[in-house]
């Protein structure tokens, strides 16, 4: 395990967060609450049968860990809830009944109640069908108005790039072909993972195939209105574009492309304008550099809220813990 990953889980450990596994009855959800509830990364809640649990658990301790049976208790409060928040947009109270039988449902709406600080899901479920409940429930942070996705790359500590070889490449994985507005927000919480949970400062590039008018075309025109957008809303940002992904990262040539940029030649956080050029250059490096690729993590909720892989191990589970415990603030 990488050192950035031993400081995220250390760090988690500090916070005392409480996170929500929704899918409490899959053999590596409960392997990793175990993990996660011994280490003290967190306090965890599996939604799910004890019995069944029990019987997945295969002598993995559940000591501290809270299990929550939704068809056991008393949903008529969550129920209420997701009507007031959802009445508007078609929903029913007996509708909101059946909803919130739903675990992916019913862990988003203990976040919003404040009983837990995150969520973790998507071993087992889609991500749209992870993201959903989210979206319509905790909603996006404030001044965002895009869900997004980043990997945190990390080189070797004595690569030339990035912040001690640690990088943040965003969007790799949710929005296909950001507008401006999109792109922009894509960029600020970026800039808030790299902080959060990578631990570095963020110096952000919007990435293009020019570099300050080096070519006219409306993708250019796309990555350069939203920088003016970043500009106006959070002029606090180390924020540059468009640059083309030798003038973000190598100084020399920063000096003849971007002269006097803050952020070309040490950029940090790579804003790619579209998904493909996005999930393309994180495979590239993870590949080709050998870089360890963490993710993706999800951004730009109100509260944290993160998709699994349904491939994942136990072990990227713990660590997606830990990250959402960071994402609590």
């Amino acid at each position: 395990m990488s050192d950035l990953l031993n400081s995220v889980r250390e760090k988690a450990k500090k916070l005392k967060k409480t996170i929500v596994l929704a899918e409490g009855e899959e053999p590596r959800i409960i392997t990793a609450a175990a993990q996660a509830s011994k280490e003290g990364i967190a306090n965890l809640v599996l939604l799910g049968n004890p019995d069944v649990i029990a019987k997945k658990a295969q002598g993995a301790k559940l000591d501290g860990v809270k299990i929550i049976d939704i068809k056991k208790i008393d949903t008529e409060p969550y129920a209420q809830l997701l009507y007031e928040l959802r009445k508007d947009k078609g929903m029913d109270i007996e509708k909101a009944r059946k909803t919130v039988l739903d675990p992916l449902y019913f862990g988003v709406l203990m976040v919003k109640r404040g009983e837990a600080d995150g969520m973790v899901a998507g071993s087992v479920n889609a991500t749209g069908d992870v993201l959903r409940p989210a979206l319509q429930i905790i909603k996006t942070a404030k001044g965002i108005k895009t869900v997004s996705s980043c990997f945190i790359m990390v080189l070797d500590k004595n690569s030339k790039y990035g912040e001690n070889g640690v990088m943040v490449f965003g969007d790799c994985a949710v929005n296909p072909n950001p507008d401006s507005r999109q792109l922009a927000d894509i960029a600020v919480a970026s800039a808030a993972t790299a902080k959060a949970i990578a631990g570095i400062s963020p110096k952000v590039a919007l990435l293009s195939f020019s570099t300050k008018g080096s070519a006219k075309h409306e993708l250019v025109d796309k990555v350069t209105a939203a920088l003016e957008i970043i500009k106006t809303e959070h002029p606090e940002l180390d924020v540059d574009g468009e640059l083309q992904a030798d003038a973000a990262l190598v100084p020399t040539v920063a000096e003849l492309k971007a002269p006097g940029s803050k952020v070309a030649g040490h950029a940090n956080v790579l804003i790619f304008p579209d998904l493909q050029a996005g999930n393309i250059g994180y495979k590239l490096v993870q590949r080709l550099a050998g870089a360890e690729a963490i993710g993706p993590i999800c951004q730009g909720f109100n509260m944290p809220v993160n998709d699994l892989s349904r491939g994942c191990s136990s072990e990227d589970v713990v660590n997606v813990i830990a990250m959402t415990a960071l994402q609590c603030g």
